[in-house]
């Protein structure tokens, strides 16, 4: 009987996999129409006083998207006074939804990597997460991995999708 050889196994092939850059800890979408009149006016003064005196421990450590999800004309200002009582609590405040966030925060992973382990190496960029991982990263991995690599393939290994191979 003839033995069975894990062919993907004993292949150079790199698996690239984006859950590996993910950036633990709380993520929260905080919603500023909640402080706004009847949830589409933003009264000045009501507004730094909701501000002042909403408990803003309930951030500590966490990822916070500032977004509003109400038909609302709000100034640019508001959000930006929301992040300055964010700061002292959230590791990380961000305009937008909870994807901004995450869009953001492999942004800074993946630009802080060195790629050269991946020289002239034939990749696979994984496809399958459990965790969250949003379409903005695989384009920026991509663009990295392009660089230096010799071949860059999506999916697993089994059913691999080809993106690039150099020339």
């Amino acid at each position: 009987m003839e033995e069975i050889v894990n062919k993907v196994a004993a292949s150079a092939l790199e698996v690239f996999d984006l859950e590996d850059y993910y950036v633990p800890g709380r993520r929260v979408s905080l919603d500023i129409s909640q402080w706004l009149y009847e949830g589409l006016l933003l009264r000045e003064k009501e507004f730094r006083q909701s501000l002042k005196d909403h408990d803003w421990t309930q951030y500590q450590d966490a990822f916070v998207a500032v977004t509003c999800n109400a038909d609302a004309i709000v100034p640019a200002w508001a959000s930006i006074l929301v992040a300055v009582h964010l700061a002292p609590f959230a590791k990380k405040v961000v305009s937008g939804s909870l994807d901004d966030l995450e869009t953001i925060l492999y942004a800074e992973k993946l630009q802080d990597l060195d790629y050269s382990a991946y020289t002239d190496k034939p990749i696979i960029l994984k496809g399958c997460s459990k965790k969250p991982v949003p379409q903005s990263a695989y384009l920026l991995a991509v663009k990295q991995l392009q660089a230096v690599a010799k071949s860059v393939m999506y999916g697993e290994a089994c059913s691999a999708v080809p993106l690039f191979k150099r020339k």
